[in-house]
């Protein structure tokens, strides 16, 4: 019988083939690769992107509307703002973009052509990109044949909101464990509104200073210097060194807003989280803390409009002593 090894003379080999009984003798090319992976445990996988994309909005680090996040961490990251929209809306409130990706044989409109008028405005640059190209920059977005890059925001030392030039009594808003960055724009245009020094946020487990921020400013970001912290309770303690008062916002306050004291002097205003409210360390650190007032059938107020409130009131206070 052909191939039967038991017979005297047989052919161990082919010329067209592989050596009779190779498996044997080659079994770790021959070893299996173990039961194939779930789609979402595929790295590349457009399974594995929705459920990465999902884990992170239940932890508030989820993509910024219109945009995207890409390179190793926050602060030293670049980012994709996509769609015809989004992009306008970005040029329009001055979101520092880098390269303006315009898609090639596309139909044009006003959006389109107001961006690339902006974008050559200031300088930014900009490049003719196929299709394929921007799907694989802003990762398979609905990107309508625009996408801004954005640099890494360059964050201040806390250290530097104390040598910020700037009139009045100095004032300063930190906020604690605030995840949404659209609450952080919110709160950089209220401190440009009413003479703050600047915003510190905590290097973890904060909103960062992305596109969404930048556009929820309206502007007032790239006049209103934005510090990161390592520690927020050692820079709380450091300003307290430096002659201020630290205040903290929560519903449970010992005195209500309108019968703050301490307006007049150099302050830092804490704004801890819609939902867990201040930190146990960072409640501690505080000089005093402050309620805003609001009717019963209101839980409370969110970050933004909060640190909004207290604002108005401090500088309202200060004009008048």
């Amino acid at each position: 019988m052909a191939g039967n090894q038991q017979r005297r003379n047989a052919r161990t080999s082919n010329k067209k083939g592989m050596v009779v009984g190779s498996g044997g003798q080659r079994r770790k090319q021959l070893q299996g690769r173990g039961p194939t992976p779930k789609a979402e445990e595929r790295v590349g996988h457009p399974a594995a992107r929705r459920r990465s994309g999902s884990a992170a909005s239940r932890t508030g680090g989820g993509r910024p509307a219109g945009g995207r996040r890409s390179g190793p961490g926050r602060g030293g990251s670049t980012e994709i703002v996509t769609g015809r929209n989004s992009v306008l809306e970005a040029l329009r409130t001055h979101v520092p973009g880098s390269t303006l990706y315009v898609g090639s044989r596309m139909e044009s409109d006003d959006r389109v052509k107001e961006s690339i008028t902006l974008a050559t405005e200031r300088g930014i640059a900009v490049l003719e990109a196929p299709r394929t190209e921007l799907d694989r920059l802003t990762d398979g977005a609905v990107h309508q044949g625009l996408a801004l890059q954005v640099p890494p925001y360059e964050y201040a030392h806390p250290e530097d909101l104390l040598h910020v030039e700037l009139p009045g009594t100095p004032l300063i808003v930190a906020l604690d464990g605030i995840t949404d960055p659209r609450n952080l724009g919110a709160v950089v245009r209220s401190v440009g509104a009413f003479g703050g020094h600047g915003v510190v946020v905590p290097a973890r487990r904060s909103a960062g200073m992305t596109a969404a921020a930048w556009k929820t400013s309206a502007g007032a970001a790239a006049r209103v210097p934005v510090a990161q912290a390592t520690n927020l309770t050692r820079a709380l303690e450091a300003y307290r060194k430096a002659g201020f008062f630290v205040v903290g916002l929560d519903g449970d306050g010992d005195v209500e807003l309108p019968g703050l004291e301490l307006a007049d002097q150099p302050l830092v205003i804490v704004v801890g989280s819609e939902g867990k409210g201040l930190s146990r360390l960072v409640r501690e650190t505080c000089d005093q803390i402050v309620s805003i007032p609001i009717a019963a059938v209101t839980e409370s107020l969110n970050a933004g409009i909060a640190t909004a409130v207290a604002l108005y009131e401090v500088s309202r206070s200060r004009r008048l002593r």
